[in-house]
């Protein structure tokens, strides 16, 4: 039995059937690739995120703060100034020009504790803050006269809270003990043990006084 020997121009036609076969293969995985990441990652994960997020609407939305009529009036994670009475005050803010606060010029004043200039304005800020609380300059806390890293920090120290109260309650003409209870409840678990005691979210507690 003998075999013909198959023609160069089939073994040709063989070869380029097979790899078109082989490109519309691999072209149809990719197809399908795109397809199933586009799904994937296009759809189904962004509702999925947008789910968790429902959950948790305060922390996904920003942590806003809403007044009595339902009108954002601010963020819980961003700190606030304060230029009127019956309110507390937050601690200085570097962050843009006075009184600062600007959360588009986010930062410190990186003047070294050393400069001659800056210890006088320290000195002169913690008298006005005794004379306006009526304490001695020994009682001013470190956080009442210095700015925070980012200039947006919307909380003070527990003590500097206290040491405001008796203003605040008697510019409100409220109890004493309603507002220092406003501050319980505005007080945070505080995780670095600082020596002027736990953090007071004061955006939160000034909205809170309004509300009285």
């Amino acid at each position: 039995m003998t075999t013909e020997a198959i023609p160069e121009t089939d073994r040709a036609t063989r070869r380029s059937l097979r790899s078109s076969s082989s490109s519309s293969r691999v072209l149809l995985t990719a197809i399908r690739s795109v397809v199933l990441f586009t799904v994937v990652l296009g759809i189904v994960y962004p509702l999925v995120v947008f789910g968790i997020g429902r959950l948790m609407p305060n922390k996904a939305d920003g942590s806003m703060i809403h007044n009595s009529a339902g009108q954002v009036v601010g963020s819980s994670l961003i700190g606030q100034a304060v230029d009127k009475p019956g309110f507390f005050f937050p601690r200085p803010s570097a962050a843009g020009d006075e009184p600062g606060y600007d959360a588009m010029s986010s930062g410190a004043s990186n003047i070294s504790p050393a400069d001659q200039k800056y210890r006088a304005d320290i000195a002169q800020l913690r008298e006005k803050i005794a004379a306006r609380e009526g304490v001695s300059v020994e009682r001013v806390p470190v956080d009442a006269i210095t700015s925070s890293g980012s200039g947006l920090d919307p909380q003070i120290s527990r003590t500097y809270a206290d040491l405001q109260v008796n203003r605040v309650a008697k510019e409100r003409g409220v109890p004493v003990e309603r507002v220092r209870g406003l501050v319980e409840e505005h007080t945070h678990t505080s995780f670095n043990g600082a020596a002027d005691g736990k953090p007071v979210n004061v955006v939160e507690l000034n909205e809170a006084l309004t509300r009285l």
